[in-house]
């Protein structure tokens, strides 16, 4: 029995699906290709993928590198890529805001992927579109620093993307960084939690042979390697590592923080307090806050922020709990 051809509206959906899956940046071959859309329900053989990837490859500007097998595609480095009409002024809005917060804590790949989105949206709201009111929406809003703001160090190159991509993928990753004592170190990490914090990129992690969290700063590693080498995860969650201080240069410990603050600058203690457990007694010129906090370095430089105008610091250490 002859084998049923394809209709057209099977084949469109087939070269659309191709056409989305291939990268801008890096290669992929038919058999990737293949493998991808099996999973998601397109059964063809992959000859008939090639086939298709060379008809794709001299109708649109897709790079085929034949110089070895198998042959790798991916789009011309000025092309257009596969753009998405279907996107509107609001949904374009929201793409290039999470684009702008979103790039240093996303895997390359993952900004790969989407960058089809984010070069549809920035064409959306060019000046010769229709979408005054989102354009202007642009330079109406900004992410507001409470510190000096200060250039984001520059990073090795290719360090961010072994990074994520190791993090990502629950792999071992090798790492050679310089500490603050200009000190070389090479080691195996197991990546746990990628965070910024103001212009800086923090890795948690552990190293191969311990089971405590140490933090690296990602501008002084100069060379980072994913070994493709998966280990199983432990149970880290990075919110609760920060809740802890960790993040904030602290030691894990908490303290029962008691404090008296002029009136004018502490004002703002009232609207955002600093703990859920928060208590302030009104005074005459002056309140007296009490708040249960982590003990951390951050904390202390915003406390000796305030100068004379805060006074009686009392730190009372709250011990763990123990079963």
């Amino acid at each position: 029995m002859a084998t049923k051809k394809p209709d057209t509206h099977e084949t469109l959906r087939l070269a659309l699906e191709l056409l989305r899956r291939i990268p801008r940046q890096s290669k992929v071959s038919a058999g990737e290709l293949h493998r991808q859309l099996a999973a998601a329900g397109f059964e063809r053989d992959e000859r008939s993928i090639q086939r298709l990837l060379k008809s794709l490859s001299e109708q649109f500007d897709i790079e085929r590198d034949d110089s070895s097998l198998p042959y790798g595609y991916r789009w011309k480095a000025q092309s257009h890529s596969l753009m998405v009409p279907t996107l509107n002024s609001q949904e374009s809005l929201l793409l290039m805001l999470a684009e702008q917060q979103l790039q240093p804590l996303l895997p390359p790949s993952v900004m790969q992927a989407m960058d089809g989105f984010f070069r549809q949206a920035r064409a959306n709201l060019a000046p010769h579109q229709n979408t005054k009111l989102e354009k202007q929406w642009l330079k109406k809003i900004r992410v507001v620093s409470e510190m000096q703001p200060l250039l984001p160090p520059k990073l090795t190159a290719g360090v961010l993307d072994a990074v994520s991509a190791a993090l990502y993928a629950n792999h071992w990753l090798d790492v050679d960084y310089t500490n603050q004592r200009d000190e070389q170190k090479k080691h195996r990490v197991m990546p746990l939690g990628l965070a910024q914090q103001g212009p800086r990129l923090y890795l948690v992690c552990q190293f191969e042979g311990y089971d405590n969290q140490r933090i690296l700063a990602l501008h002084r590693l100069k060379k980072a390697t994913d070994t493709n080498l998966s280990f199983e995860r432990p149970d880290f969650d990075l919110a609760e590592y920060e809740d802890d201080g960790n993040l904030a240069v602290g030691n894990g410990k908490r303290i029962h923080l008691v404090f008296e603050i002029d009136k004018p600058p502490g004002r703002h203690l009232l609207e955002s307090p600093l703990s859920k457990d928060q208590t302030v007694e009104e005074r005459p010129n002056s309140y007296l806050i009490s708040a249960t906090v982590a003990q951390t370095l951050l904390l202390e430089r915003w406390l000796n922020s305030f100068g004379g105008r805060i006074r009686d610091i009392r730190k009372i250490t709250i011990e763990p709990h123990t079963s």
